[in-house]
């Protein structure tokens, strides 16, 4: 079942990635990558992804992950990490699908799981992301969604009920705490992701890390370990993370204005966005925006392409 499934799965993803990601099955995009790239700032938030071929790293604060086929990750929060396929080629390309997670559909199936079919939840918050290999049952409940991409017409009635037991497979699944927090609006996990998303919405202001508990309905103690726990960093390291990753999405549209790229994330040392950006990069700001931009853009030729 699972070299056949793995099979299957590839051959469906190499038949429908386009270049956009996008798929006609709403929350479903196919990622393809031809060669090994750079590792790259993102955002992995909220989403279930399955690699079908090749092997992708990542990073999370001071955490290093890998999977590849037939492994899956799990995302609960809105995390930045640094990530890239480190294996992939022409032959051989990089393979996966990605399903975004809504905690109200996950709430929904609990709702409906038979009572003590599933076991007690701890307080603390569980990791925001996590790895496993892909059980038979979950590999399964993926190709069957994806092989109504060669049936458009069955798409509006029969995604929903595929999505819905792809849920049920990852809550009784070896991730389950994860993604059972995340579905529950009073866990612990859901608070965290309260204070991410004002971080996240507010990354250039300086905040009091006891404000911030307090918006997500925790003491600081608690605030301090549960954030820890579902983002492998503190509050103040993951607002310098979100800054440093868009100073460099805006350096790439402004590469000449490092000062005030620097200004505008939230930096009010020069000198400390440099060093701070040299660690997290590898190269000062001033070259990785060179970096950045194609050649004939910077002879104002032609535009920055994605």
């Amino acid at each position: 079942m699972g070299v056949m499934a793995l099979d299957e799965l590839r051959d469906l993803l190499i038949r429908h990635a386009r270049p956009d990601l996008g798929t006609p099955i709403e929350d479903v995009v196919i990622f393809k990558a031809e060669r090994p790239r750079p590792p790259a700032p993102t955002t992995y938030g909220k989403v279930l992804a399955v690699v079908a071929q090749g092997t992708k790293r990542f990073a999370l604060g001071d955490r290093l992950y890998e999977y590849g086929a037939g492994q899956y990750l799990v995302a609960s929060v809105d995390l930045p990490v640094t990530a890239h396929f480190a294996r992939a080629d022409a032959e051989r390309p990089g393979l996966g699908v990605g399903l975004t997670l809504h905690p109200e559909a996950i709430a929904e199936v609990l709702l409906q799981a038979a009572p003590g079919a599933l076991p007690e939840l701890g307080d603390d918050a569980p990791p925001g992301l996590a790895v496993s290999t892909a059980p038979a049952e979950l590999l399964d409940a993926v190709i069957r969604l994806l092989r109504l991409l060669d049936r458009p017409s069955d798409i509006a009635v029969l995604a929903p009920l595929v999505k819905r037991e792809i849920l049920w497979r990852l809550i009784t699944g070896e991730q389950g705490a994860i993604v059972r927090q995340f579905g529950l609006p009073g866990s612990s996990l859901s608070h965290v992701a309260r204070a991410v998303r004002w971080i996240r919405d507010h990354y250039a202001q300086p905040f009091g890390v006891e404000d911030v508990a307090r918006l997500a309905g925790m003491s600081v103690s608690a605030f301090h370990r549960n954030f820890q726990a579902a983002t492998a960093m503190s509050p103040i390291q993951f607002q310098k993370q979100i800054r440093l990753q868009q100073a460099r999405l805006q350096l790439a549209a402004a590469p000449g204005d490092v000062a005030g790229v620097s200004r505008r994330v939230g930096y009010s040392s020069p000198s400390q966005f440099s060093r701070e950006y040299r660690r997290q990069f590898g190269v000062p700001p001033s070259q990785d925006a060179r970096r950045l931009t194609p050649a004939r853009d910077r002879d104002g030729s032609a535009g920055i392409s994605a």
